[in-house]
């Protein structure tokens, strides 16, 4: 189907309790500038949630005043894992842990719900998409770049030539997995750190919440026993530590660090294995005071081992706009078949 001069696409980024909402005309402008959040209902089950993924598209049509007749398509995102066409894992998925989930067609279900076709790419990969394009603009289509994106597990996305890489099975760009040399990484007494995925030593068990919380918190509380966090309960003191990091507090920075030294060792094996034009960071430290992120991306390029020919060509930045990254990237994933 071509579309028409006013035609529109929408992008859904579904978490545990909130659907962003977005709206993309044809020429990549977006209609709407700021966060648009509906419940998302996914833990109420698939027909709760697909009813609920339908009111957000009403709800950001009304709000853009754009006519529901020329939405072409909707570019859907959620957290992994699932299939490159959007079929959840048979074991369930990140916020999708009832039964009803394992193994549902949610970008199917939604098509069929909609009467649109619907483009489907986990959230990290639509971040990264996000990322990629904002920088690269009209390059973008000739350009590749590796994303991380910190939370409370460890996203990303692999970009080349403008497109997101799913590979065979939907899992390419699942990055947190990655094994990385713990040589150096680890301090004195330190042990190798587990993921909840069931590796030990992968990039997510240190550069994630979950890693803070598992395995760096708990050790350098140990060296500093005396600490303001000494005795407030682990997950607490976790969300305390980026704001501590922003203060210049010593055991915050140890662990951020570490943080960034699993990053920068991550991106040194993508420019052993893609060679990307750019290495971008998101997540938490997106969001932290402007010194500390800088301070926190300047650490993670000093650990990313380049050569000499790549480093005059390689760029490391920020994923912009974090909160929107992932609907937008959606969006734009479904903008570029809709307008071919």
């Amino acid at each position: 189907m071509r579309p028409s001069a006013t035609g529109v696409v929408v992008g859904l980024d579904v978490g545990g309790t909130a659907t962003n909402a977005t709206v993309v005309d044809q020429t990549g402008r977006f209609l709407v500038d700021r966060l648009v959040e509906t419940p998302s209902c996914v833990l109420d089950g698939p027909p709760a949630a697909l009813d609920a993924l339908a009111r957000s598209v009403d709800v950001v049509l009304e709000l853009t005043g754009t006519d529901p007749g020329t939405v072409r398509a909707v570019g859907l995102d959620t957290p992994g894992p699932s299939s490159a066409d959007g079929v959840l894992s048979a074991k369930g998925a990140t916020n999708f842990a009832l039964p009803e989930w394992y193994g549902f067609d949610i970008r199917g279900a939604l098509e069929k719900r909609l009467g649109l076709p619907v483009v489907y790419n986990n959230d990290g990969n639509a971040a990264a998409l996000y990322a990629h394009v904002v920088h690269f603009g009209a390059d973008a289509p000739r350009r590749s770049s590796v994303s991380a994106i910190v939370g409370t597990g460890l996203g990303g996305g692999v970009i080349e030539s403008g497109q997101v890489v799913k590979g065979a099975t939907g899992m390419a760009g699942e990055l947190g997995h990655v094994h990385i040399p713990m040589h150096g990484l680890l301090a004195d007494g330190q042990t190798l750190p587990a993921c909840n995925c069931g590796f030990s030593g992968d990039v997510e068990s240190v550069a994630s919440l979950t890693g803070i919380v598992k395995n760096l918190l708990p050790y350098w509380l140990t060296r500093y026993p005396d600490h303001e966090l000494a005795g407030v309960p682990i997950k607490e003191a976790a969300k305390l530590v980026r704001g501590l990091g922003e203060r210049g507090d010593e055991l915050a920075r140890e662990i951020f660090e570490q943080q960034a030294m699993a990053l920068g060792r991550l991106f040194t094996i993508a420019a052993n294995f893609t060679d990307p034009h750019a290495y971008f960071v998101g997540g938490g430290v997106v969001e932290a005071a402007p010194d500390f992120r800088d301070w926190f991306l300047d650490r993670v390029r000093a650990h990313t081992l380049l050569r000499a020919e790549q480093a005059k060509v390689t760029t490391f930045a920020l994923v912009p706009d974090l909160d929107m990254a992932g609907a937008r990237g959606a969006a734009l994933a479904a903008l570029g078949p809709v307008a071919a």
